[in-house]
């Protein structure tokens, strides 16, 4: 019994040894290999980076990794608490320095992904004369974008409305407000659409459109006094391709 418990002792001994030695061949290896210093020019650098915390945070090289480093460097504690609406931070800098930073919660349903204005304006005044897919067309042809990068569809469209206050296009609610479409104009007027457009350009007959692309809107009080003001027998009619003209000297 005894010379088992000996051999198995001397077994775990010498296989300890062997560890032992292939761990201080290891060292011994790692010693022979030349230290990666850094050259002076290097060391001067890092200096100076050190003394620019601003530069150092923004240089082209300095990585996540690095920026966290470097925070980890710097600050010793923050101290967060949260007063109603608003969010209170007290930064303590290593070297007995503080500083107090403070903004406001983002309510509920706010993330940092939020339509630029000028989409938000644009998609407000064209839900008075459109229905969502109209729109969502027309942005995409203006080059427009989501907030999160993706193209627009009329259930986009339809979700910035709703997130917004924005209603829905409705036929009636335009006919109500007395406005006209170019081809409802032209119409109206007896001429063709290019006519109609025409008088637009000549600022005859006033019109709106919120972009390009987007539908002319013509004010039916404004196409009531343009009427108004013009004769029977001057009211624009259509170009005839095939009318020739005589010259009467």
């Amino acid at each position: 019994m005894n010379r088992l418990v000996a051999a198995e002792l001397e077994r775990r001994w010498n296989e300890t040894l062997k560890v032992q030695s292939h761990l201080q061949e290891e060292l011994e290896s790692l010693r022979e290999i030349p230290s990666n210093k850094l050259s002076p020019e290097a060391q001067e650098e890092l200096l100076r980076l050190g003394q620019d915390l601003p530069r150092l945070w923004n240089h082209p090289a300095g990585s996540v990794e690095i920026k966290k480093r470097i925070l980890r460097t710097v600050v010793k504690e923050i101290v967060v608490s949260i007063n109603d609406e608003k969010v209170c931070m007290l930064l303590h800098w290593q070297g007995g320095d503080h500083t107090e930073l403070g903004f406001v919660k983002r309510r509920h349903g706010h993330h940092r992904y939020v339509t630029d204005s000028d989409t938000l304006e644009l998609i407000e005044k064209l839900a008075m004369i459109q229905p969502d897919a109209a729109i969502a067309c027309l942005l995409n042809r203006l080059g427009k974008r989501t907030a999160y990068g993706h193209t627009w569809t009329a259930s986009r469209v339809c979700t910035q409305r709703h997130d917004h206050g924005i209603a829905a296009y409705g036929e009636k609610a335009r006919r109500a407000r007395g406005e006209l479409f170019l081809d409802e104009a032209a119409t109206a007027l007896n001429v063709s659409r290019a006519t109609a457009l025409r008088l637009i350009e000549k600022k005859l007959l006033p019109a709106t459109h919120a972009c390009f692309g987007a539908p002319w809107v013509i004010r039916k009080e404004d196409l009531d006094a343009y009427l108004a003001r013009m004769p029977p027998s001057h009211v624009p009619q259509s170009a005839n391709p095939n009318q020739l003209s005589i010259d009467i000297q």
